[in-house]
């Protein structure tokens, strides 16, 4: 059977936990976090990242985080808090079911990065 993007972005929520960004704050606070931005190139060159977040690309998102790939980021381990957002909130639960998918077991969606501009978050341009 065939699913849409909704149904699969659905599907992605509900086993991705959806943070607000004080709650994000929070655990960024309490350590050994660390924050993903999976929008793609231009939208991070145009509006800045979370403050210390990591870019990754969602299609690249597998490789990075996968240590037997050769394309691992060294800054994604398994043993840290991983939150991960986008522009809207559907690819950040698509990463983080991959990430759950790959092992990863604490990860968090906080959505939108207009909601971290919104609420005062940090920002690096």
């Amino acid at each position: 059977m065939t699913k849409s993007a909704k149904e699969l972005v659905e599907a992605a929520n509900a086993v991705v936990p959806r943070i607000s960004p004080a709650e994000a704050q929070d655990k960024i606070a309490a350590g050994n976090v660390v924050v993903v931005d999976v929008r793609d190139a231009p939208e991070v060159e145009k509006s800045g990242k979370v403050a210390g977040a990591v870019h990754v690309p969602r299609g690249m998102l597998e490789f990075r985080a996968d240590p037997e790939s050769p394309y691992h980021d060294e800054n994604l381990a398994k043993d840290k808090t991983v939150i991960v957002y986008c522009a809207s909130g559907g690819r950040s639960a698509l990463s983080g079911q991959a990430l759950k998918e790959l092992g990863y077991h604490e990860v968090y969606n906080l959505g939108a990065f207009s909601d971290w501009v919104d609420s005062g978050g940090a920002v690096d341009k």
